[in-house]
């Protein structure tokens, strides 16, 4: 029996929006649309490549790979790695090149649809072509190898595959099923609730697929934040959907047993009309939006220009000798860079002396410029980094 597409239906909520995703999308909306508020864009796109660190560090947790946020910024930085640490740094910096890459082709309007099968290729090629010898080949039950070839979907003359208990479409299949995806999740994104509700269902739905033999996960989690983006719930990059995932609203195996549920089959004649279980969809795309405006609203106390400055003065006033230096950092936090002339007016003190605060800043790590003559940024020092952002990496909430 040939299997059709409809298979993955009902892929969304077509006639009728449940009151309680609709309440959900305008919430996110809301709470996006505030998040970074008062950040000066050069702040935040600082901000912005820390995150980008934080999502591929809980993108690889759900993968089972734990990597230190050091390694990662090491592997970022082509720095010297240590033999054990090596290949799942180089995943992660994988990921960061890829979603920093899928950041700028929005910024400048040349994102794809990221439903699209161009889209979802380019981006399993990207991160593959950046990944370690080491991850890409996958290891069969018989003991054999498949070496993965960047960018190539299931095909006919692939092994089929299974996922737990769940068996995705034949191997054969997949182009027809990938094509019905995007043509229905063009439909979603007709509207604003329908493009935010839509990532939720377009997560599980391509999972459900499994278009490619491994990556699936990781490349779900990148479509959910192009789709984000696209959405216009993007947040100036200041929030991670894979911490939520990994995190759960209550413990680490929501996400697991939510996509199994929405795998389960219809229910009966008042289970929609698909093959999927409608209800089933609505638990899970809940759950999905729930974890979505967690994570926004987390960040929003996170980076609160008058939290974070009040928290980066602190660190500073600790740690440098110099009671002007919290003043600077703050000035900086405030205007994105500063000429390094200016750091006599804003401090109202004399050339030497503001030249020697902005030594003991950069010396410290808290303040970078590209070059000794150019202006200075803020920087984040991977040390302090808890005690400026607190939880970001870890498991407790930011205090009130």
């Amino acid at each position: 029996m040939l299997e059709t597409p409809a298979r993955i239906e009902p892929c969304f909520f077509e006639e009728h929006i449940p009151t309680e995703l609709a309440d959900l999308s305008v919430d996110i909306q809301r709470e996006a649309t505030g998040l970074g508020q008062g950040l000066h864009p050069d702040s935040a796109a600082e901000l912005a490549d820390l995150v980008r660190v934080m999502n591929c560090y809980y993108s690889n947790l759900i993968e089972g790979h734990n990597t230190r946020p050091r390694d990662i910024e090491r592997a970022l930085a082509g720095a010297e790695l240590e033999e054990e640490t090596r290949p799942l740094a180089l995943e992660a910096r994988a990921h960061v090149i890829v979603q920093r890459a899928i950041d700028e082709m929005h910024r400048i309007g040349t994102l794809p649809r990221p439903t699209s099968v161009e889209f979802l290729t380019w981006v399993h090629k990207s991160f593959y072509d950046e990944m370690p010898d080491e991850f890409r080949v996958i290891e069969h039950p018989d003991g054999t190898q498949e070496p993965i070839v960047p960018g190539r979907m299931r095909q006919d003359d692939d092994r089929e595959v299974a996922v737990g208990r769940h068996l995705p479409p034949s191997s054969s299949r997949v182009a027809a099923f990938m094509d019905h995806f995007d043509k229905r999740f063009q439909i979603a994104a007709r509207s604003s609730s329908g493009r935010i509700i839509a990532i939720a269902s377009a997560h599980h739905r391509l999972n459900y697929i499994h278009p490619f033999p491994d990556g699936n996960g990781r490349v779900s989690r990148l479509m959910s934040h192009a789709m984000a983006l696209t959405a216009g719930i993007g947040g100036q990059g200041l929030w991670s959907v894979s911490r939520g995932l990994a995190r759960g609203l209550t413990d680490r195996g929501e996400y697991k047993r939510m996509m199994d549920l929405a795998d389960s089959p219809r229910r009966g004649d008042r289970d929609g009309r698909g093959n999927l279980s409608e209800a089933a969809l609505k638990t899970f795309s809940e759950w999905f939006l729930k974890v979505t405006l967690d994570q926004i609203s987390f960040s929003a106390r996170l980076f609160d220009l008058g939290g974070l400055d009040q928290r980066y003065r602190r660190l500073v006033a600790d740690t440098i000798d110099d009671k002007r230096a919290p003043e600077l950092i703050s000035a900086v936090l405030r205007h994105g860079a500063l000429e390094r002339g200016d750091a006599q007016i804003v401090l109202k003190t004399s050339e030497r002396t503001a030249r020697n605060t902005l030594s003991k800043l950069t010396a410290a790590g808290y303040l970078t410029s590209a070059s000794p003559k150019t202006p200075v940024r803020l920087a984040f020092p991977l040390d302090y980094r808890e005690r400026l952002f607190p939880n970001l990496f870890g498991d407790g909430d930011l205090p009130q």
